[in-house]
């Protein structure tokens, strides 16, 4: 698990094409970010296993379904990423609950300064509109974020001088696309009132005729 605080930044150093997958090497731009053979790393939101560290270039293996749901489909040697390790059990959760599994890719459809700030429009990927809510987190490419808005398929996020001064933001362009995972509670929470509701066993039931936990609150009243 992670938190979606970013350590530092990484150059993409390597990049070799295998059948069903890429493997990466990647260098962190900081001397103390510290890592092991097998420990995971989110490589800009991505969690990946670490296989291997040559000359203080760091590899990784993402394979067809990292592939398919994320931005690193399209790395390029010379790219920069965001990295954060994986969270320590005694260490403090800072950001929110982030599991480094992208839901989709997003693209940015809009950017606007405010001071030193800048305000993103980011359009979100369909399976994901329903766990986005205003001042709910939100995690892009790897960074703990919260939701200042949200409209029908976009949500709009500031980013503070702080953000965009150690991650990759700084470098993004409209129509630039990145790695979406929304909130693990949301997906749970949602995941919980929509599922049908079956009843105990000893119940003499199997289930409640298909309906959810929201169908039973709409017929109370709710």
């Amino acid at each position: 698990m992670f938190t979606g605080l970013i350590e530092t930044t990484g150059d993409l150093k390597e990049i070799s094409r295998l059948h069903h997958g890429l493997t990466l090497g990647i260098a962190p731009r900081r001397a103390d970010f510290h890592t092991a053979k097998g420990a995971s790393v989110s490589v800009s939101g991505a969690c990946l296993t670490v296989e291997r560290i040559e000359g203080g270039v760091v590899f990784f293996t993402a394979v067809a379904e990292t592939l398919a749901r994320t931005t690193l489909n399209q790395a390029r040697v010379g790219d920069t990423v965001n990295l954060e390790r994986a969270l320590p059990v005694s260490g403090r959760l800072e950001g929110h609950f982030v599991l480094g599994h992208v839901d989709g890719v997003g693209q940015i459809m809009f950017q606007r300064r405010e001071g030193e700030s800048m305000v993103c429009g980011i359009r979100v990927p369909d399976a994901t509109r329903r766990y986005m809510v205003e001042k709910g987190s939100v995690a892009i490419d790897g960074i703990s974020l919260t939701i200042s808005g949200y409209r029908d398929d976009r949500i709009e996020i500031a980013f503070i001088p702080f953000t965009l001064e150690h991650t990759t933001m700084s470098g993004k362009r409209v129509g630039d696309f990145v790695n979406v995972e929304s909130d693990v509670l949301a997906r749970y929470i949602a995941g919980g009132v929509e599922a049908p509701i079956v009843k105990p066993a000893a119940s003499g039931g199997s289930d409640a005729g298909g309906a959810t936990i929201l169908d039973l609150l709409e017929r109370s009243g709710f």
